[in-house]
């Protein structure tokens, strides 16, 4: 398994999430909670099914709307912003589900990722003429360096549907990618795979962390992988930050270990 190179990430600030509450009528999905991320980290957040984790992600990402707190992004802040506010800013989200276009081939799926970068309007993008055939080009070509990039060439006309689990996962993976963004959200992107498949998804986030310059922010359930790759970690229980620190710190917090081994419920 691939393990992070902490040293080497040191940037300033560039998410700083303050004391987000959220709820659904009379349930508490979130409750006062406050961490940051720093630029070119990899920052998981963990916790018990039902902490709240993927309901974190959502406020962050714009998909839901919390009633207390605030979100800065890059020194601006909000206390409210839509999806697409939050995707023009430059930040990209993966789902727990996948929700890829099944009968697309994975060229054009991972080109859906790039409509926010095009300039031309979706009648010149149909009859694909001109300018519009030009910047098409230009972002298929962009597109195939993500290919090559998540070794999925033999796969880039080939339906998603028909691919396994694993790569489709990876698909997933390269439409995010394609926004370019300078923070991606990642929830759960090793449920479900194998040895392998993990193994190779922990290598694809590093070289995005790496090469890219792309700050993660990760919801990861399997113990191993989060303490291998994440250089900080935020666990939630219950809808509460209950620990927030580096992988060793986190590991031996004992509030962290009776959440996991349900001693304090």
């Amino acid at each position: 398994m691939a393990t992070a190179d902490t040293g080497r990430r040191s940037g300033e600030v560039i998410l700083d999430v303050k004391n987000i509450s959220l709820a659904f009528g009379g349930v508490k999905a979130l409750t006062d909670i406050s961490f940051n991320v720093r630029e070119h980290e990899v920052r998981a957040i963990i916790g018990p099914n039902g902490a709240g984790k993927s309901s974190m992600l959502n406020c962050i990402n714009g998909v839901y709307q919390p009633q207390q707190g605030s979100i800065t992004f890059r020194g601006k802040t909000f206390s409210h912003m839509s999806s697409r506010q939050v995707a023009e800013m430059g930040v990209a989200r993966t789902f727990q589900n996948l929700a890829l276009f099944k009968g697309m081939n994975v060229i054009d799926n991972i080109m859906s990722g790039r409509n926010l970068k095009m300039k031309t309007n979706l009648f010149q993008q149909a009859i694909r003429i001109g300018a519009a055939a030009r910047e098409e080009a230009e972002h298929r070509e962009f597109v195939e360096h993500i290919i090559d990039f998540l070794e999925i060439q033999a796969f880039r006309k080939t339906p998603v549907g028909r691919l396994p689990y694993g790569l489709q996962k990876r698909v997933d993976l390269g439409r995010a990618l394609a926004m370019e963004p300078q923070v991606l959200l990642l929830d759960e992107p090793m449920a479900g795979m194998n040895v392998e498949e993990k193994q190779d998804m922990c290598r694809f986030v590093l070289d995005v962390n790496d090469e890219f310059g792309t700050t993660i922010v990760l919801i990861e359930h399997d113990m191993g992988v989060v303490m291998d790759i994440s250089d900080r970690v935020v666990v939630l229980d219950y809808g509460k930050k209950i620990g927030d620190g580096t992988p060793d710190e986190v590991r031996n917090n004992e509030d962290v270990i009776s959440a996991y081994l349900g001693t304090s419920h």
